[in-house]
């Protein structure tokens, strides 16, 4: 474990923490291309949650569990039960000063696990294991993080 001082921990100068952003803005991105993709299957079936959405289109009707739109909405919602958690053990992480090819590593794993998520689970869907793996990845990945930082305060 390296000596540098903790203003260099969140500063541009410490490539963790350039990583770090780096890779949650992608997963910020991932996550906002879910509500196109939500809006996608609702507009092509014509099914919407409220009734005002119908207005404009007399074939349109509300219904609330479209097995297509449902399995889209769930991915966003297992993102938004995911993504958040991460970016905070991912920050804190950087507190204990990783070494720069595991944490960059990390990073970029669980971004890569959290996209195949959605792919396997609500792009094409593809049969289990490979939903299960890639959100576990990136689970352990949180949880790895998250251990470290306990671990670095004792």
């Amino acid at each position: 474990m390296s000596k540098l001082p903790s203003t260099f921990l969140y500063s541009h100068e410490n490539p963790v923490f350039n990583a770090y952003l780096f890779y949650c803005a992608i997963l910020c991105f991932k996550v906002l291309f879910m509500v196109p993709l939500i809006g996608r299957y609702r507009f092509s079936k014509q099914i919407f949650i409220s009734p005002e959405d119908t207005a404009l289109n007399p074939k349109a009707k509300v219904k609330y569990d479209d097995p297509d739109i449902e399995r889209v909405r769930r991915a966003h919602m297992n993102d938004l039960e995911n993504i958040p958690i991460f970016a905070i053990a991912a920050l804190l992480y950087i507190a204990t000063r990783p070494d720069y090819f595991i944490a960059l590593n990390l990073f970029r794993v669980f971004t890569i696990a959290r996209i195949i998520h959605t792919f396997v689970y609500a792009v094409v869907v593809i049969p289990q294991p490979a939903r299960a793996i890639s959100w576990g990845i990136a689970y352990v990945i949180t949880i790895y993080m998250a251990v470290k930082v306990i671990l670095f305060t004792l």
